[in-house]
């Protein structure tokens, strides 16, 4: 008979793992109750959104074209790395979901200045500043070039 067999494992380790145990099970649910180490987006509204294409070239850069078709952006070929993985992530729930390429994506301006781009398509939101502000800059820059287009359409249309 081994000396295990002998001496019973002591209870004082068993209760304090169970005490360990319950302890964190309840402090998990409290804490999701009250919302503890949740990040949420305050609600904000929209201030303006550009429907924007992204086509691609054959020399493999993207071009960026608005609603009235006209070229707001390039994306050259080896750059733009967070634009392309986010189209790639929207495109894979396009092909999915069985729907075409040919219908824009929208970027939208809100209100405390975050950006976010939308898929009417399929229902797919992306909150661009979660990315951080380097990537979501590259996303600026298109928003820059978007208004900069439908600004000079504007002032041509009042021309003669």
């Amino acid at each position: 008979m081994s000396h295990i067999d002998r001496d019973p494992f002591p209870r004082g380790p068993l209760i304090a793992a169970a005490v360990l145990i319950a302890a964190s099970i309840t402090l998990a649910g409290l804490g999701r109750w009250a919302g503890v180490g949740r990040t949420e987006t305050p609600a904000s509204v929209p201030v303006a959104a550009y429907d924007l294409r992204f086509a691609d070239r054959t020399d493999g850069g993207i071009d960026v074209v608005d609603d009235a078709g006209r070229a707001v952006g390039r994306i050259e070929s080896g750059t733009g790395g967070f634009v392309r993985g986010v189209l790639r992530s929207l495109a894979r729930a396009r092909k999915r979901e069985g729907a075409g390429s040919e219908a824009p994506f929208r970027l939208t301006r809100w209100q405390d200045g975050r950006l976010s781009l939308d898929d009417p398509t399929t229902g797919q939101h992306v909150n661009l500043e979660v990315f951080g502000p380097t990537n979501s800059a590259t996303f600026a820059t298109l928003w820059r070039s978007a208004d900069a287009a439908r600004n000079a359409r504007t002032a041509n249309a009042g021309q003669p």
